[in-house]
């Protein structure tokens, strides 16, 4: 199996020793999901470092879908639903269940505060 590293130098290191362990071959290490997504790297999946305890907000537990990302990229530009759905040509009742998930995924409260997470974890720049 063929795998991303994302988190911080210690925690890839950390990841890297238990990839090592079940014979897991690592294809590159990124500090945030984005980059490594970013990188177009043929690979079977994107290994995130757990966050930390007191340290929420380094990362999401669960990653977010392609579909919820671009969701997300259209709620930091401070798009409605209606506008969202609109741009993606879905339902806007789709793109309300895609913001619960993701609010959900990240912790969040509200839009805003799922915005301002994912751009501390890198999931989004502004």
């Amino acid at each position: 199996m063929r795998v991303l590293l994302v988190g911080t130098a210690s925690e890839r290191e950390e990841l890297r020793t238990q990839t090592d362990e079940i014979g897991v071959v690592v294809n590159g290490e990124y500090e945030t999901l984005r980059e490594a997504r970013a990188s177009a790297t043929d690979v079977d999946a994107i290994l995130i470092a757990p966050p930390r305890r007191g340290l929420d907000e380094t990362m999401p537990v669960e990653t977010l879908t392609t579909r919820e990302t671009e969701v997300l990229d259209l709620l930091a530009e401070g798009l409605s639903n209606k506008a969202i759905a609109a741009r993606l040509g879905i339902s806007d009742q789709t793109v309300k269940f895609h913001v619960a998930s993701i609010g959900g995924k990240l912790g969040a409260a509200n839009r805003t505060d799922a915005v301002r997470l994912a751009v501390r974890r890198g999931l989004i720049a502004l």
